[in-house]
């Protein structure tokens, strides 16, 4: 567990994408909840990791389908100005009105949705680089412990497998545990990085008991979990995305010289533009033949 002079960094990214829980809202399913809902549930796990270490920072990424934008990256020590009518601690209604503010800009401000894909390689870079600028601002000899936790709702995009796959690997250099929360389908990249970085990955049976799985599985530290039994681990789909039409393949081609991956063959890569000399099978030569009443001479 963090100590108390370090604490804790929690960044939190959520699929915010009106797309997704625009279709969900309309299908009006048993069990299914919209995103104020899903929000209230997130609230209260956030409190619940305040609440577990005075130390203890959280940072709230709304991933939207057309930017990413931090919720809840401001200073957490200011003091609200006047204190909540609710008799809420000041501390979670500073965080709670911190979040609901910048989501609901971001939700304003883009009310054009230009693609369906969310932005989920760049809210990964963005926690990444919120993450090492906290490291800088800790004192001398002291790291945050810190990790990542996503909530997805949209569908994979495999147009950001190579993004994707920079940020899970700097994510694994730098120690940062990626764990995953997954509302809809599974998600192929995600397993890999929770493979890769050693965190969770999960698909919630149920959205409505969303706050019960985070408490259960995500609330505890990465240090603790191998005493607590959780959810065993899943098959993990390592399949690539091929560099020229962004497709999930199993078998393809691979350049020699940058390693990019394509699903058909092709004489020069479109990455490193590097022509390939392929050896063509020597061909069989035909035999002459004997004819059968040779004349000696």
């Amino acid at each position: 567990m963090a100590t108390e002079e370090s604490g804790a960094l929690l960044v939190i990214i959520i699929d915010v994408n009106p797309v997704w829980w625009g279709s969900s809202s309309k299908r009006k399913e048993r069990g299914t909840v919209t995103l104020p809902q899903c929000m209230d549930q997130v609230m209260v796990f956030v409190n619940s990791h305040q609440m577990a270490s005075a130390h203890n920072q959280v940072a709230v990424i709304g991933s939207h389908a057309n930017e990413r934008k931090g919720a809840s990256d401001k200073d957490q020590t200011e003091v609200l100005p006047c204190k909540p009518s609710d008799g809420k601690y000041e501390q979670f209604a500073k965080v709670q009105m911190d979040v609901t503010e910048e989501l609901k800009d971001l939700l304003a401000c883009n009310s054009v949705v230009s693609h369906t894909d969310t932005l989920l390689s760049g809210s990964l870079a963005m926690a990444l680089c919120y993450i090492h600028r906290k490291d800088r601002e800790a004192g001398v000899g002291e790291r945050l412990q810190s990790r990542i936790l996503v909530i997805k709702a949209a569908e994979d995009s495999a147009s950001q497998y190579m993004n994707f796959m920079n940020v899970t690997f700097t994510a694994q250099k730098q120690n940062i545990v990626i764990d995953a929360c997954i509302l809809s389908k599974d998600s192929g990249l995600l397993q890999q990085a929770c493979d890769i970085t050693g965190g969770i990955y999960l698909k919630i049976p149920d959205i409505a008991g969303l706050l019960q799985y985070l408490l259960w599985v995500f609330l505890p530290p990465p240090s603790l979990r191998k005493n607590l039994v959780l959810p065993p681990p899943i098959q993990v789909d390592y399949r690539a995305a091929c560099f020229c039409h962004r497709m999930l393949i199993s078998v393809g081609y691979v350049c020699s010289v940058c390693l990019s991956i394509f699903c058909s063959f092709s004489p020069i890569c479109s990455t490193c533009h590097t022509a390939f000399k392929i050896k063509a099978a020597p061909l069989k030569m035909k035999k002459k033949k004997k004819l059968k009443n040779a004349i000696a001479i």
